[in-house]
């Protein structure tokens, strides 16, 4: 029973395996093109084939395989187990097609009548030996027993009644247990020795029983025998000793059974049949379970295929959006810097014109005071109209510094717009994968489930395994749905404040209508002061000279300003904490002071710390009189006669005039009714916004 139970759990896994792998491979086959009447006509074809040589069942090495199943992972088969294979396929389930069964069909037949001789080498647990026709109807006791009597118990009793002894002494025969039959009274003992209840039990009770025929021990001797011998005798446990009043009679109607061997033989062979036909509808329902599976997991790869597909069109749409937005940005630059570069080349045209009519006035002398004086004032007014001129040359040149720095700034947002935007495909990315993931675990799964029934314990550990990988895909994936939601959460409130920035921007600008100067701008952080500079240079030169150095010498620190090598701070710890102070040491601040005077250097230091403190490319409102930032609570408390002011600043800041919908400005007549929390955040409103103002 032992053996052939560990034939049938086998024999059970390597069908189910065979089945598994060969349903799989054959469920993207072509139906055959003939019917189940036709099977035995078509089987001629392959059994041929296998006859000729084309199809090779039967290595050079000695290993049989199905030619039918290339490519599986089972290809060592034996003959027993390859027969099997081929009856069970052939008279298998309906799933299997018409083809299939001819070709194991095929298969099965030339084992029977060309390979017959292979089943005669194959190892077999358990090979009756050849009995007559008179020993298949005699009857044993079954589960296998040898008799041994004439047992001499001598002084020496432990030795000879101990199981153990008689177990060694026969151990050859494998014995499954001894047991001794004496009493006090009986100068000798009998025993019973237990085989195992399978053939090999069986061959080693006869030849236990043919190694007392050899010595003239038999059961036959035993009952010849006249004299009492000295010699123990044995045989095997039969009907006679089976309705044995004795005690050894007794004990084998408790443990056992009069059987035939045929009786026996017909047993295991129906036993076997039943096994396989078990077998057989287990194939059938796992053969339906993995169509089943199939399906779903071929509705689930298109499924997932039609979603990859959408994403690569949506990743084609965004590169070129992306392209053209490059593109369209390349020509609003170009274009500006052309518009600078014409308005420079007009500035100085009228420069040279406004000289050459210096020079002609000079050349000419007036006889009478009366033209004497109207030349003066011709001079006057043509110095005046050159020193106009020149502040407007260094205006622009600031202004054109400006427009540099806008666009740098147009450059860095963008460039953080585009990693935004890869960080949120990435995280697209993601979270498509795990769903792909975990769709394939759970297909996974579904099919390890269908194969709980093996008692394997690989499977078992490797369902586990898959089971906890799901359930942590299924929680990254939570967690990036979480966080998809925050950032939409929060990017809504940034888009409704924006929204209500521009509403309050529009209403602002339609009920505008003073226009009188104040005392209010938008000053940059970290840009120098320049009226320092004016004071300064007033007391070293001319009036007219004073605003030209004045101009130059600022822009020339401002540049140094800007420079990333010129860092000229020093870290001092005080009370712990430590700070970034200027370092009065640096060489340039030390030149600085000492040839221009501190009111400078004190300028100089002032927007030093601003830059460092502030980000440079943030705008603050302060006041012109009160040297200082304001909060935008501040901001409200200020006279509402800083729109105009503010709304020219604007117009100063925004050169490229194509950022606004239609490059129109907003007039003064735009600005009546805002508050002073609208004026900090106008440039960007301005900017930003999809309005037009006129």
């Amino acid at each position: 029973m032992r053996s052939s139970s560990t034939t049938y759990h086998r024999y059970r896994c390597c069908i189910c395996r065979i089945a598994l792998r060969t349903k799989m491979d054959n469920s993207s086959e072509e139906e055959s093109d003939f019917s189940e009447s036709e099977i035995n006509d078509y089987v001629d074809k392959p059994y041929e084939q296998l006859r000729t040589g084309r199809l090779v069942v039967k290595t050079a090495n000695g290993i049989l395989r199905c030619p039918f199943c290339m490519g599986k992972k089972k290809q060592d088969y034996k003959y027993k187990d390859l027969l099997q294979h081929a009856s069970g396929v052939s008279k298998g389930s309906k799933n299997r097609n018409a083809k299939q069964k001819a070709n194991h069909l095929a298969l099965a037949k030339f084992l029977q009548n060309e390979l017959a001789s292979e089943a005669d080498q194959a190892p077999r647990p358990a090979a009756p030996t050849p009995i007559s026709q008179d020993s298949e109807k005699e009857l044993y006791v079954w589960p296998w027993m040898g008799v041994i009597v004439n047992i001499l118990v001598g002084e020496d009793r432990k030795s000879v009644c101990d199981s153990g002894y008689w177990m060694k002494k026969f151990a050859k025969y494998r014995p499954l247990n001894v047991y001794i039959f004496w009493n006090d009274n009986e100068p000798r003992a009998q025993a019973i020795v237990e085989f195992n209840n399978d053939w090999n039990g069986f061959v080693n009770a006869t030849d236990f029983e043919k190694l007392f025929e050899t010595n003239n021990h038999s059961k036959k001797n035993w009952k010849a025998e006249t004299n009492l011998s000295l010699d123990i005798f044995g045989w095997c446990a039969r009907a006679d000793d089976y309705n044995s009043n004795e005690p050894i009679g007794e004990f084998l109607r408790q443990r056992g059974k009069l059987r035939t061997v045929s009786d026996i033989v017909n047993e295991a062979t129906q036993s076997r049949n039943t096994v396989v036909e078990n077998l057989t509808h287990e194939i059938d329902l796992t053969n339906e379970n993995l169509d089943e599976l199939q399906y779903k997991y071929n509705e689930k790869t298109m499924s997932l295929s039609r979603m990859l597909e959408e994403k690569d069109q949506l990743h084609h749409a965004f590169v070129e959006e992306t392209r053209k937005t490059q593109r369209l940005a390349r020509d609003n630059v170009r274009r500006i810097l052309e518009e600078q570069e014409k308005l420079h080349q007009e500035l100085e045209t009228k420069k040279k014109k406004l000289d050459s009519w210096s020079k002609q006035l000079n050349k000419r002398e007036a006889l009478t005071e009366i033209e004497r004086q109207k030349l003066d004032e011709e001079k006057k007014k043509n110095d005046m109209r050159n020193n106009s001129l020149q502040l407007a040359s260094l205006e622009q040149r600031r202004a054109d510094e400006n427009v540099l720095r806008l666009v740098e700034e147009q450059k860095r947002e963008k460039e953080e717009a585009l990693s935004k935007i890869l960080q949120l495909e990435k995280q697209l990315d993601a979270k498509q994968k795990l769903e792909m993931e975990i769709q394939e675990l759970k297909g996974k799964l579904q099919v390890m489930k269908h194969l709980e029934d093996q008692d394997d314990v690989g499977v078992q550990q490797k369902m586990k395994e898959m089971d906890d990988d799901l359930n942590q895909k299924v929680e990254d994936l939570n967690d990036l749905h979480e966080l998809y939601r925050t950032l939409v959460a929060k990017e809504r409130e940034s888009n409704d404040e924006l929204q209500d920035a521009r509403k309050e921007l529009i209403s602002g600008l339609q009920d505008q209508s003073s226009n009188a100067r104040v005392n209010i701008g938008i000053k940059r952080m970290g840009d120098i002061d320049i009226k320092p500079f004016q004071n300064t240079c007033k007391q070293k030169f001319s009036p007219d000279e004073a605003m030209i150095q004045a101009s130059t010498l600022c822009s020339l620190w401002q540049d140094n300003l800007t420079d990333p090598n010129w860092h000229p701070f020093k870290v001092v710890t005080i009370d712990g904490d430590s700070q970034e102070n200027i370092d009065e040491d640096d060489e340039k601040l030390k030149g600085l002071k000492q040839e221009w005077g501190d009111e400078i250097y004190n300028a100089v230091v002032v927007a030093l710390k601003e830059m460092n403190e502030y980000n440079p490319t943030k705008e603050n409102m302060r006041g012109r009189s009160q040297k200082g930032k304001r909060t935008l609570e501040e901001g409200e408390e200020l006279d509402v006669n800083a729109r105009p002011y503010c709304l020219q600043l604007v117009q100063y800041l925004i050169v490229d005039r194509s950022r606004l919908p239609g490059g129109k400005i907003p007039t003064l007549n735009a600005f009546n009714s805002f508050t002073l929390k609208r004026i900090s955040t106008v440039v960007l409103s301005v900017i930003a916004a999809d309005v037009e103002v006129v």
